[in-house]
């Protein structure tokens, strides 16, 4: 069992980050802001003292699932390759009317129906799917969950990264004004060329999460590291409906920034390698997970074993096994997989490495609250996976050349199992509407 240090200690014995968060909400609570006119009225506002965190946290992905057996059938591989070598077992598939906007707006609908929109100051879509050179995919989930028209819609890129940059701009917009809340979705398809070495790796989710004061599920603690350069590992350019990536150089890449950004957390008051109960990381595919992991604990010079460290982020990667990639949404499904186990306890702390290629990677870390367990969707989560469409391989293909039609008039078949549809395409303007519709 993984030593959790954090549930030995003392309360009077308090570790390096819980000190600098309370060094900071006793800053907070000496800087007073003067009145300020604020949409039309006089008020007072001082600097959150409260929590801040996600309160709610929701996933999506495609109708359809090929397991990898059938990819390697085609490709001629022992089929160990990618259920041992990449640690994958399945990939989600999209039905011909699912994209990035069906599955956000899927993602976010229970969390609205659940919390209503009183007070959704901000939605952030963070994806490196987008649709639009222009218009922010987000607008649409505006209309299709009949959002407020007082909230701002923003996208957000930066390959796998964005997620992280979303949740922590609405952290920072929450803390400015505790009665506000923010809906942050990642969504994406990661879509590779068949019969390359990364179409094993493809895979489609979107997790949208509520950030508030006073969160349910976990408080976000204030210490970040980052770490930034520029490096031609992964890419996709405009003219390219599958991405570009160099497997070696991304590794390389992924592990340096991991390292980077870790040092530079620790550097910054965060956490010890052996105060944190589990890791969750990015995962193009499961084995890299383990492997920067393993880089992190050899850093960090822990006193846990090898089975220890492994142990750290075994439950994380649970949903990724079944779903494949998904870019901004995979860490967030790693964390689904954690907080859905339910094995941790409360007050455990949670380390996010979050990398996307390019390369941005930042470590941060949460701490679970109290009765963390009531406010998860687990079994929701698993009845989705357990629910899609097994397709053929033949079938499979069809739908990845499909995928890659940019006519400038279509319209989709009905094919979808989730609430909303990508109804099709009329003189380049895109067309959704709820599957109950069709």
């Amino acid at each position: 069992m993984v030593r959790r240090a954090l549930a030995a200690r003392s309360p009077d014995e308090p570790g390096r980050a819980h000190g600098r968060t309370r060094q900071v909400r006793a800053l907070n609570d000496r800087r007073t802001a003067g009145p300020q006119e604020s949409c039309g009225r006089n008020e007072e506002r001082t600097l959150s003292n409260h929590p801040v965190g996600i309160h709610d946290l929701s996933v999506a992905t495609g109708s359809h699932v090929i397991g990898l057996d059938e990819l390697a059938a085609r490709h001629g591989v022992d089929p160990g390759k990618y259920h041992v070598g990449l640690g994958q077992d399945e990939m989600s598939v999209l039905a011909p009317d699912e994209d990035i906007v069906t599955l956000a707006a899927a993602a976010a609908q229970p969390i609205v129906e659940r919390h209503g929109t009183v007070g959704l100051r901000t939605v952030l879509f963070a994806t490196e799917s987008g649709i639009d050179q222009s218009k922010a995919a987000g607008v649409f989930v505006h209309r299709l969950l009949d959002l407020p028209v007082t909230a701002r819609v923003v996208e957000l890129k930066q390959a796998c990264y964005s997620g992280t940059a979303a949740l922590q701009m609405a952290a920072a917009l929450v803390a400015r004004d505790p009665s506000e809340k923010v809906l942050v979705i990642t969504s994406d398809v990661a879509r590779y060329d068949v019969g390359s070495s990364a179409e094993a790796t493809q895979g489609a989710a979107a997790v949208a999460m509520l950030v508030t004061a006073d969160p349910a599920l976990l408080e976000i603690e204030p210490v970040t590291g980052v770490h930034t350069e520029d490096v031609m590992d992964f890419w996709r350019p405009n003219h390219r409906s599958t991405a570009l990536v160099d497997g070696k150089a991304s590794v390389e890449a992924y592990l340096r920034a991991a390292d980077g950004a870790w040092t530079d957390y620790v550097a910054r008051g965060g956490a010890a390698f052996d105060d944190v109960a589990a890791f969750a990381y990015h995962q193009p595919f499961t084995r890299m997970a383990t492997k920067a992991h393993r880089h992190l604990a050899k850093a960090a010079r822990t006193r846990l074993d090898r089975d220890e460290v492994d142990a750290q982020i075994a439950t994380s990667t649970t949903y990724n096994r079944r779903v494949g990639n998904s870019y901004t949404a995979s860490l967030y499904l790693a964390l689904a997989a954690i907080l859905d186990d339910g094995s941790l306890a409360d007050g455990d702390r949670i380390a996010m490495v979050s990398y996307g290629s390019g390369a941005v990677c930042e470590v941060f870390s949460a701490v679970l609250r109290p009765g963390y367990r009531d406010a998860t969707r687990a079994a929701e989560t698993r009845a989705l996976l357990d629910a899609r469409t097994p397709v053929t391989d033949e079938r499979y293909l069809e739908l990845h050349r499909d995928h890659d039609s940019s006519a400038p008039d279509r319209t989709n078949p009905v094919e979808t199992s989730g609430p909303f549809r990508f109804v099709g395409v009329e003189g380049h303007k895109r067309i959704y509407a709820p599957a109950s519709e069709a």
